[in-house]
């Protein structure tokens, strides 16, 4: 089967969700493209998309409507090459429209995973339980012949386990795209020992039609992306429980997460980040990972506690952001959780207590937004971090300490055979989480 014939039938689960959709976008438009190629006239291409939700999926089909035609917009050049044999088609709006229309009728909705049976792929994006997503994918296997193809987008379950636990034979390959996948250009993909070499190749060749840029990781628990992410949290809520000998944790939590984004110059603060995966989200990977990892504790006891008074961050339908360990206004942040009267504190409170502490940033410093912009960030990034590094502030020398402790997990990841090299975790934490320089250089030694 070619790479055309195995995208003839597929379907997505888990459609609904930020992740499913996202997928279901850039695979309709792919079928869709595929489809009007003179070769594949007389092909029929089907996209199912599956969730437990009918609103999700009344939801999705709205949201890939508008999608669509933000996207023939920009490619109406390309649009008139598809349609060039169309001569009743003349004017932009027109090609559009029949681009918008051509997509959506290659997708149908449905609540049953019935309607899976029998695909040539299978897009599995729903939520990071093993156990669910076994029972998903074994109860199609047994109902489609052996001849499925399975791409899970979990960003930290081995993918050997969930092979073996439904029986895929090989047949699964882990395509954990970032968030969201219809923008971010990173794609880690994972196969495991078992996983066949024409399913790896599929997978390289969809990902280069996509224009996504992959990175590799052997099939470690959390792999490339996870695996630094939770031990940066980890680090990030030791300091701030270290902190706390002088001051409450609010103010400790607020300090860290300005040193996190404002020092090390990051998009966002590690708590931030943490809230804006969510707190529960992040539990449940620490629980995948911790049982995997012979030498070290992958747990954290704050977010335990967070989470048992329902503080678990996340995003709202429409993207904002969710109060989890910091509060949450049009966007900005407003506060920080106080554990023990169960109310945030306010961000102008927080910021005198913090001020006279941290010292100034280096005269070197440039905000993120900013610095991402620059032609000469590297001699940018030089020059602030030799200040840094010279500083005796607080805050410098917090951040230098954070951001050693980043450069080790980055190490560590290549050491624990988890990456092949340091230049695929930069490249992991650049494209994926949108980095300004990757933890592995020779800022901190």
């Amino acid at each position: 089967m070619n790479y055309t014939d195995r995208l003839k039938k597929v379907c997505i689960l888990g459609a609904g969700g930020k992740m499913g959709s996202g997928i279901l976008l850039l695979t309709a438009q792919e079928m869709a493209n595929l489809s009007m190629m003179p070769e594949n006239k007389s092909k029929e291409f089907s996209l199912t998309a599956i969730d437990v939700d009918t609103e999700n999926l009344k939801g999705v089909k709205n949201y890939l409507r508008i999608q669509v035609r933000k996207t023939a917009e920009k490619t109406i050049v390309k649009l008139r090459g598809l349609y060039r044999e169309r001569t009743d088609l003349v004017e932009n709006g027109e090609i559009i429209d029949q681009y918008i229309n051509d997509v959506m009728n290659l997708v149908q909705t449905s609540t049953s995973l019935e309607h899976a049976f029998g695909s040539s792929l299978v897009f599995e994006a729903v939520s990071e339980n093993p156990d669910l997503k076994i029972k998903l994918l074994s109860g199609i296997e047994k109902n489609s012949g052996g001849n499925t193809w399975y791409f899970t987008n979990t960003s930290s379950i081995p993918i050997h386990s969930i092979d073996e636990g439904a029986s895929l034979g090989g047949r699964i390959i882990g395509f954990h795209f970032y968030n969201p996948p219809a923008v971010q250009r990173l794609v880690e993909l994972i196969p495991s020992n078992l996983t066949k070499k024409e399913v790896r190749e599929f997978s390289m060749e969809y990902a280069a039609r996509l224009r996504k840029k992959v990175v590799t990781s052997n099939d470690v628990a959390g792999f490339i992306g996870n695996g630094h992410f939770m031990r940066d949290i980890l680090f990030g809520v030791s300091e701030a429980e270290n902190l706390c000998a002088d001051m409450p944790l609010p103010q400790a939590i607020w300090m860290i997460n300005r040193i996190t984004q404002d020092y090390l110059i990051r998009p966002m603060g590690i708590f931030q980040l943490t809230d804006y995966v969510g707190l529960d989200v992040c539990k449940y990977i620490m629980q995948v990972m911790d049982p995997q990892m012979k030498d070290e504790e992958i747990h954290c006891d704050l977010i335990d506690r967070l989470t048992k008074q329902e503080v678990k961050g996340g995003q709202y339908p429409d993207g904002s952001q969710k109060d989890g360990f910091l509060s949450y206004e049009k966007g900005r942040i407003t506060g920080a959780f106080d554990l023990e009267t169960g109310k945030y504190i306010p961000a102008e409170e927080l910021d005198r207590a913090c001020d006279s502490i941290l010292g100034a940033l280096p005269l070197a410093h440039v905000p993120w937004k900013k610095l991402i912009g620059e032609p000469n960030k590297t001699g940018i990034l030089e020059n602030y971090f030799k200040q840094l590094t010279g500083s005796q502030a607080t805050g410098a020398r917090l951040a230098v300490k954070y951001g050693m402790n980043s450069r080790r997990i980055g190490e560590l990841l290549v050491e624990k055979k988890v990456a092949a090299t340091v230049d695929d975790v930069n490249t992991v934490l650049l494209t994926g989480f949108y980095h300004a320089y990757g933890p592995v250089n020779d800022y901190f030694i």
